[in-house]
């Protein structure tokens, strides 16, 4: 199964199982990921909700050779990016946050990570750019021009650095990172599970509008880029295992 899910108590643990393609997101797992996270929605038992990868990934982000299938109807991309969440939910991070991947960690609330873990969004050394909130979200969780280094250079950050700049909550020793980010949901639901969703929905809701203009901004970049040639180049050099070769057009 390429997710799976367990129950602990009010806390319910979504773990990625791909860990032969880096749990890399395919249509299969979109739909899976969106299935977990209705589940969790819509048990009134379940009050929050970890999200984590199966051994030393956390995720590569899109299976550029399967992509990803289309968007859900409640998650929108690998059924979570433009989910409306009330409840709160923790990434787990061992190993990489590449791409999809860290995008999926900035949809988030809580970022708990292992020393060994690093998040990028390195979309343009493959001519592509950050489709999935990357380039509104970033510069929300981290300082502005650390946002355009990472989207700009496609150069990833450690663990640490994510946790100095704000972006990661707890670093952990390796290997406990879900362990710790369980703790850390069990915290949260010590609270009024009420008090707690109306908090969130009220953070969200102030973010709104600026989403709607990231999603609208996302999509002119993305129109361009899908006209050049250095996209074509650039998915073509990554299955040829070469470096692209760029021409600016």
């Amino acid at each position: 199964m390429p997710v799976t899910i367990e129950r602990h108590e009010q806390i319910c643990v979504i773990q990625m199982n791909r860990p032969e393609k880096r749990n890399a997101i395919n249509p299969e797992m979109t739909l899976a990921l969106d299935a977990a996270l209705n589940q969790f929605e819509d048990d009134a038992d379940l009050w929050v909700a970890v999200l984590t990868g199966y051994r030393k990934g956390f995720c590569a982000g899109t299976d550029l050779a399967e992509s990803s299938g289309p968007r859900t109807e409640r998650g929108g991309e690998y059924g979570l990016i433009r989910r409306s969440r009330r409840k709160p939910l923790i990434a787990a991070v061992e190993g990489m946050a590449l791409g999809g991947g860290m995008e999926m960690v900035l949809a988030c609330d809580l970022v708990v990570a292992s020393s060994s873990a690093t998040f990028g969004l390195p979309e343009v050394r493959r001519g592509v750019i950050a489709t999935c909130g990357g380039l509104f979200r970033a510069q929300r969780a981290l300082p502005l021009n650390i946002a355009r280094q990472i989207l700009l250079t496609g150069d990833p950050i450690t663990a640490d650095r994510a946790y100095q700049l704000g972006l990661v909550n707890e670093v952990t020793e390796d290997g406990a990172a879900l362990s710790s980010a369980i703790t850390l949901a069990q915290r949260i639901v010590l609270n009024s599970p009420v008090s707690v969703q109306e908090s969130l929905r009220a953070m969200d809701k102030a973010f709104a509008n600026a989403d709607d203009a990231g999603w609208t901004h996302t999509e002119t970049a993305f129109g361009a880029v899908l006209q050049s040639a250095d996209m074509a180049e650039g998915i073509t050099a990554f299955f040829e295992r070469r470096s692209p070769q760029w021409t600016g057009r």
